[in-house]
């Protein structure tokens, strides 16, 4: 939006949708739990349904549904056509029968949406100040496993919808000069630990991380029948003196290096640095924020910066593409490559100087 050419009127109106966004958020959360959106949505075939209808369908009293409605239609989420029924807008129907859509609101609204709260004192302490929402952790990586299922499916679903959909390309890349054993690092619930066995019948995978993660992690490779192929380390990488052993082919991060600080991502860099040979390839799969194709992908990631910032660890975030050159690049590395996969990610091959 070019600021010199908007109207007054049209800023002072993107003005008060973000005066009252939490109102709208919260309003769209409930359409879709109540299923008034789902309702409305069928009914398109026989020219909308009016508030009335819906509410002797779902048993909710028809002011609760006129409240609803009236923010959503004021949202372009619904409209009101000439029989005074309501229909569901392109909007709406992204809002609701969109997969990413849907990720994105129940990450908003079940992981992150009380700790926002303490945003203001999070940007002032640099510590993750919203995290006493969901429990007494120093990050939130700490409190995974014990998060309340709900939360911990939002979270997980999050994670996964960002990175699961982009490994079968990166496994031929990570493949390409055939690596006999694989560090996962922060390889979270074993997912491509997995998928690499799968992918190759003589790969190792050796999984770096928390010791709650790591657990889950080899639970589900035991049950998937890689138990003596997908093997175990447990790691805090931000405790001092770290150290990750020697001879591994390939070393693997996706959507780990977030997680960290400009100086623990190079602590992280060096000492994997330390272990590796000439031949050794490290991988860095990330969502750079200044390598997204579409403005929604890049406010999105803007968007999970403040995650971190308020839940997550008080210091991390999404970052630019050439921010993470220039520490690979202390750290000792080389970028060999750069490649682009799927709609959100690139990957950085990097070698030993």
């Amino acid at each position: 939006m070019n600021n010199k050419t908007i109207k007054a009127i049209d800023a002072m109106q993107e003005a008060q949708k973000i005066a009252f966004a939490p109102f709208l958020f919260q309003a769209t959360v409930s359409l879709r739990k109540l299923g008034i959106l789902d309702l409305i949505f069928d009914r398109r075939v026989t020219g909308g349904i009016n508030t009335e209808d819906i509410s002797n369908e779902l048993s909710i009293s028809a002011y609760g549904i006129s409240v609803l409605l009236e923010i959503a239609e004021s949202a372009d989420i619904v409209i009101k056509n000439s029989q005074n029924k309501y229909e569901l807008t392109k909007i709406g129907y992204f809002l609701n029968y969109n997969k990413t859509t849907e990720v994105n609101i129940n990450f908003t609204n079940d992981v992150c949406y009380k700790g926002l709260f303490h945003l203001n004192d999070s940007i002032k302490n640099g510590k993750p100040e919203g995290l006493k929402e969901l429990g007494d952790w120093k990050t939130i990586y700490e409190g995974l496993s014990q998060l309340n299922p709900e939360v911990q499916k939002s979270w997980f679903d999050f994670d996964h919808h960002y990175s699961d959909y982009a490994f079968s390309e990166a496994l031929k890349i990570v493949f390409a000069n055939n690596p006999k054993v694989i560090f996962d690092i922060g390889g979270n619930t074993g997912k491509f630990a997995i998928n690499c066995c799968n992918f190759n019948e003589d790969v190792t995978v050796k999984i770096v991380d928390l010791p709650g993660q790591l657990k889950k992690a080899l639970k589900n490779a035991k049950n998937r029948g890689f138990e003596g192929r997908i093997l175990g380390m447990e790691m805090d990488w931000l405790t001092d003196n770290q150290q990750i052993p020697i001879g591994a082919d390939a070393i693997w991060m996706s959507q780990f290096l977030d997680c960290f600080s400009k100086e623990e991502i190079l602590k992280i860099l060096s000492t994997c640095v330390a272990s590796m040979n000439y031949q050794t390839e490290l991988f860095i799969m990330e969502t750079f924020t200044d390598r997204q194709k579409f403005k929604n992908a890049k406010f999105s990631l803007n968007a999970t910066s403040l995650y971190f910032t308020v839940l997550a660890n008080g210091n991390s975030k999404m970052y630019l593409a050439n921010e993470m050159i220039e520490l690979v690049q202390e750290a000792g590395l080389i970028v060999k490559n750069e490649l682009e996969i799927g709609e959100y990610h690139t990957i950085l091959v990097c070698k030993k100087k």
